[in-house]
């Protein structure tokens, strides 16, 4: 019995260790070849300037700590990664408790479309929607704060794409 017990116990050990897990990023099955890709500035059909400079950056950044993708020049790229800013929705998200039509704090919420295509054929390789939602409290540099509210909406869009096109599962 125990020289069953002896052979079995290291098999049974083979056969489960890992359980199919595997270190590292699990790409999208279609876009498992991809190792290099260029993204070229977002197109901002909204009429906030600089949007297209601070989505584009924070999308870079956030693959870059990824990993799953080199992010190279386009001459470079394997594939490209092209979107549009669709539209930016700001709403009251807390109002003054002495005046409800005095806002406190507001929300924002960022829209993207996005394609990835092959760098040689120019053929969509992936089709996909991004979206970014934030609030902040206002301060009494309006302007400050709105800057703050679109660089957190931005950052927030990055991770829900870079998950997108990173995470195949």
């Amino acid at each position: 019995m125990k020289q069953i017990l002896l052979v079995l116990a290291p098999l049974c050990l083979l056969l489960t260790g890992c359980a199919g897990y595997r270190l590292g990023g699990q790409k999208p099955v279609h876009l498992r070849h991809i190792t290099k890709l260029a993204v070229p500035a977002f197109e901002n059909l909204t009429l906030e300037p600089r949007l297209a400079v601070l989505v584009t950056n924070a999308i870079i950044k956030q693959m870059q700590n990824h990993g799953s993708y080199q992010i190279v020049a386009k001459r470079d790229a394997e594939a490209v990664l092209e979107g549009k800013i669709q539209t930016i929705t700001r709403s009251q998200f807390r109002s003054d408790p002495t005046n409800i039509l005095r806002t406190s704090q507001i929300a924002a919420s960022l829209y993207t479309a996005y394609e990835i295509k092959d760098a040689a054929s120019g053929s969509v390789l992936h089709k996909g929607f991004a979206t970014g939602n934030s609030y902040i409290i206002l301060d009494a540099n309006l302007q400050l704060s709105e800057t703050q509210l679109l660089e957190d909406a931005a950052q927030r869009l990055s991770y829900d794409l870079a998950d997108q096109i990173s995470e195949g599962w």
